[in-house]
């Protein structure tokens, strides 16, 4: 199961979680993005307790879409320790997105600190 998040609850759900958090920014138009889901999820029940997966509507949460620069849905963002640090964009299939999240979901789960954020983005504070 995922947990929804919105710009009032993403620093507690995501920011501030003890172990590493997958959202999955979406829309409710957007057909891959409904594709996607039931794989986050799938990979979710594999690898037990090693991420929490976080679903952002897009639409509803405009200010945090802006805030991590999203060009594209579905957008997956990694956080290790409240730090963006892998994004996922243009997912061309579900084999390819698979071996994507598990390179990265296996190098937190085996480094639980140190990852080097790729993008240095300041945590959302509210309007």
């Amino acid at each position: 199961m995922s947990l929804k998040a919105d710009e009032s609850t993403f620093e507690a759900e995501v920011l501030g979680s003890p172990v590493p958090v997958l959202v999955h920014f979406w829309a409710p138009w957007c057909g891959v993005c409904r594709l996607v889901e039931p794989l986050l999820l799938s990979l979710q029940d594999e690898w037990l307790s090693s991420f929490r997966l976080v679903d952002v509507n897009a639409d509803e949460n405009f200010r945090l879409a802006n805030q991590y620069r999203l060009t594209t849905l579905p957008t997956i963002l990694l956080f290790q320790n409240g730090e963006l640090c892998h994004r996922i964009e243009g997912i061309n299939s579900r084999d390819g997105l698979k071996a994507s999240l598990a390179k990265y979901l296996n190098d937190c789960s085996h480094q639980l600190v140190g990852l080097e954020p790729s993008i240095k983005i300041q945590p959302y504070t509210g309007a």
